[in-house]
Order: C-alpha cells, then sequence, then structure tokens
C-alpha cells in the first residue's frame, strides 16, 4: 500500500499545527525574519522530499528547526560567494547554534511569545506592531490582514517591511523584556493575542467559521503569559478565550453552517471550560486594575452560565456593558450594548440605540451592525428594512458561512 499521500497529509497537518512555532524559532536562531521564513519553506519541502521515505520523525518540530537552521547556514554560504561580508554571518550563525540546543523548551520563555513582544516593541507603530505580529505569529496573508484593518494590502505590506526594518536597524533583541518594562509592552501583547484568538473563533475570511488551531495557539500564549505576569487583565483576557472556546463545537453544523447562540445545544459546549473560565473572570474581577477584558470575560461568563438562551440574565449584561462603555467607548462596544437592551426593552428601544450610536457613521462598514438592525427589523415585521439590511451586511462579510446564513435569513422574510 502507497503510504505516500497519507504522509502528505499529516505534513500538511503539522504545517498547520507547528510551522508558527518552527519559524517564532528560527526567527530567534537566525536573528532575521526574511531569512527565517526562507528557511522554513525549505524545511517543509525537506520534509515534503524526505518523509514519505524515511518516514516522519518522533519530533517533527525539532527535525524542522534543524533543517531550517542548515537550509539558512547553507543558502547564506552560497550568497556569500557574492558577498563576502555574509561569509562571517553564516560562521557566527554555525557557532552560535549547538546541535545540543533544546529546540523544544516549553519553560515560560516561550519562543513565540518571545517573538509577540519582540513585535510588540514600543520603537513600533502601533499598526505596525498588529500587522507584523498577526503576519508572523499568526501566519494570516497580507490580504487577510488588511481586510481586518480595511486597509489596502499594499499598505499592510508596507507596514511589515517598516517593522522589520526598525528591529533590524535598532537590534530590538528578541526576549521577553525585564520585569519592569512589561507593563508600557503589555498592552499591544495582550490586543495582539486576542486578535490572534478572535481570527481563529471567528475568521475573518474564508470557507471555514473557525481556525481552531490559532484560537489554540492564542490561548496557549495566554496561558504563558498569566504564568510570567498574573495581572488582572492578563487573567481576564485568558477567562474571555476559554469561555468563548468553550462553544466551539456547537457553533457549526455538520455541514459547516453557522449556529447562533439562541439555537446551540448547550450539552455540546465545554462545561469543565467554563468552570475554569468562571474562576478566572472572579479572580480577574476581585483584584485592582481589572478593565476592558475582564469586563468582557465576565459578559461572556453570563452567557456560558444560563442554563438556555431564555433564562439568560440581560439585565446584568445590560449592566455590564454600561460600566465597559464608560471604560472603553467603542462603537462595536455600543453596538453590543444596543443589542443587549434590545433583548431586555425590545425591538423598537434597540433600532433606537443603534440609530444613535451609528450617527457618525463609524459603523457603517462593520457587517454585524447592519446584521443586528436587520434582526430587530425582522422582529417588528418590517421586511423591507429587514431585507435592506441583511442584503448591506452580506455585501460587506468575506466569510462563507456567514454569508450562508445571511442569505438563509434573507429568504425566510415573509414579504
Amino acid at each position: 500500500m502507497d503510504t505516500k499521500p497519507q504522509i502528505t497529509i499529516e505534513i500538511n497537518d503539522i504545517y498547520r499545527s507547528e510551522s508558527r512555532r518552527v519559524l517564532a524559532t528560527l526567527i530567534r536562531l537566525l536573528r532575521d525574519f526574511d531569512l527565517a521564513e526562507e528557511a522554513l519553506h525549505d524545511a517543509f519541502m525537506a520534509a515534503l522530499a524526505q518523509w514519505p521515505v524515511a518516514g516522519i520523525p518522533n519530533n517533527p518540530r525539532a527535525w524542522l528547526v534543524s533543517a531550517g537552521r542548515f537550509k539558512a547556514i547553507d543558502h547564506l554560504r552560497r550568497r556569500s560567494l557574492f558577498n563576502k561580508s555574509l561569509t562571517n554571518i553564516a560562521q557566527e550563525l554555525e557557532e552560535s547554534i549547538s546541535d545540543s540546543e533544546d529546540w523544544l523548551n516549553e519553560s515560560i520563555e516561550d519562543d513565540q511569545l518571545k517573538l509577540i513582544f519582540t513585535c510588540c516593541h514600543p520603537g513600533i507603530s502601533f499598526e505596525a506592531q498588529l500587522a507584523l505580529t498577526l503576519r508572523e505569529v499568526c501566519g494570516l496573508t497580507t490580504e487577510e490582514i488588511a481586510r481586518a484593518f480595511l486597509a489596502t494590502p499594499s499598505t499592510i505590506a508596507q507596514r511589515i517591511v517598516r517593522a522589520k526594518n526598525k528591529i533590524r536597524d535598532a537590534a530590538i533583541p528578541y526576549e521577553i523584556p525585564a520585569q519592569h518594562e512589561l507593563p508600557e509592552r503589555l498592552g499591544s501583547v495582550l490586543k495582539v493575542i486576542y486578535l490572534l484568538f478572535n481570527e481563529g473563533y471567528s475568521a475573518s475570511s474564508g470557507e471555514s467559521l473557525t481556525r481552531q488551531h490559532i484560537a489554540r495557539e492564542a490561548i496557549r500564549l495566554g496561558q504563558l503569559l498569566v504564568e510570567l505576569l498574573p495581572q488582572a487583565e492578563v487573567i481576564g483576557l485568558l477567562g474571555l478565550m476559554l469561555v468563548q472556546d468553550s462553544r466551539s463545537a456547537a457553533r457549526i453544523n455538520d455541514e459547516g453552517d453557522l449556529i447562533t447562540l439562541e439555537l446551540q445545544d448547550r450539552s455540546l459546549w465545554n462545561h469543565a471550560q467554563i468552570a475554569e473560565a468562571s474562576q478566572l473572570i472572579q479572580r480577574a474581577l476581585s483584584m485592582g486594575g481589572f478593565g476592558a477584558y475582564s469586563l468582557q470575560a465576565a459578559i461572556a461568563a453570563v452567557h456560558a452560565e444560563a442554563s438556555s438562551y431564555a433564562e439568560t440574565d440581560w439585565s446584568e449584561i445590560v449592566g455590564l456593558y454600561d460600566l465597559l462603555l464608560r471604560l472603553n467607548p467603542s462603537p462595536v462596544v455600543a453596538l453590543n450594548r444596543a443589542v443587549a437592551l434590545g433583548m431586555r426593552d425590545g425591538a423598537e428601544v434597540a433600532l433606537q440605540v443603534l440609530d444613535a450610536v451609528s450617527a457618525n457613521g463609524e459603523l457603517q462598514d462593520y457587517y454585524l451592525f447592519h446584521a443586528a438592525r436587520a434582526d430587530f427589523y425582522r422582529q417588528l415585521g418590517q421586511v423591507g428594512p429587514a431585507k435592506a439590511a441583511y442584503e448591506e451586511a452580506l455585501r460587506l462579510t468575506q466569510q462563507e458561512p456567514e454569508q450562508r446564513f445571511l442569505r438563509e435569513k434573507i429568504a425566510q422574510l415573509v414579504v
């Protein structure tokens, strides 16, 4: 029996699960983003050539890191024929990396966490921090990042290039900063980890609603960060990710279609994970200095702890959104509060608040704003406005399960 096709599938699975960790280690070892990315590609090409014959090694990640490191050094030596300055660089890399190095260090000094802190250095603009981290840590394409930030791919590409150049030219160290430097870096790191999670929990585009391996990586990084810095917002973010992730098995059906919170089978939820998240959230809220992540986590916990959708305590959720809106007065928070108000006080109230929060036009390109308006118009029996709002939401979303869901909503409207 020819096992090569099966091994190729397994290599693809390893790429999805391990490539970003391998890249992070290669960046640490080679001290060059572009060289590390090329080495990652070469390592997997070598795996595709060798593993179907020799078999998958016991430790694929270590094999890939080692292969990538050797490929990079060989590449530098070939280029040194035309650029003599690269000879010394190749020699230094070869001497600085020993075969006995612990490739799979699972301590708090995690390579991906180091990479996030490097990408989030205060010397790099915040927009570039996010773009670089989503590209290098999460593996999103430039086009996917551009859609997430409502920017052009060329703008995102320029941000990434500038950030890489800044890291190289300023010799920004590849390390977790000292304790006294952590606070000024923490906000960016938390935001980046949550953006990673959101891309895994609800992909910005594509055929699948979720990218579960990305969500799990974000949670793992959050757990590492809690060990490193057990502050309220760090703990709150981990609780938020865990409680959201606990519903993953119930969010799509066998055909990959979206199932809304109202219709989800709550027996499929991971209740042990909800309990773990609830403990973290309570811990965060009991500490001084909790903020937006902890409050979002508390809102998610109210949803998760309700025995049914009908039993959801919407008054508590509205109260938490009131606190969150004072702390973080963003249009998306105002939108979510309006939806909670609608669930508590009715569709007419929700539409009035939605009209108020969208008056400055900030939500016009956000598909969930139009989807929410459509839902409330539908509840009031206003078919025309509901259809128009659903169609606008459909125009704005790039995710296929969301598109199918919205088309079904439109088809269900009775004129």
